[in-house]
């Protein structure tokens, strides 16, 4: 697996994890709206941030949480991998 699918899967099992727990990982894909869809509120993009912060090591920006850059689990893997 490359490093991008990895990061992909990593965001996606903490998601399912701790926003969707008990619903079809199937159903959970790369392009599914997570902020503009409702599945992401304030609170839990503060909580995916804190994660990716500890998990990756990196520090994201104030502008780097928003819509554009966390809406999606390929906007995620993308930042993250644009910081390593």
């Amino acid at each position: 697996m490359n490093p991008m699918e990895d990061i992909k899967q990593t965001v996606k099992a903490y998601i399912l994890k701790e926003f969707l727990p008990g619903e079809n990982p199937a159903e959970l894909v790369d392009s599914t709206p997570l902020i503009t869809g409702g599945i992401l509120d304030s609170i839990a993009t503060l909580k995916l941030v804190t994660f990716v912060e500890e998990k990756y090591g990196l520090t994201l920006q104030a502008h780097e949480v928003d819509v554009e850059h966390l809406n999606t689990i390929s906007d995620i893997s993308r930042l993250i991998q644009s910081k390593l």
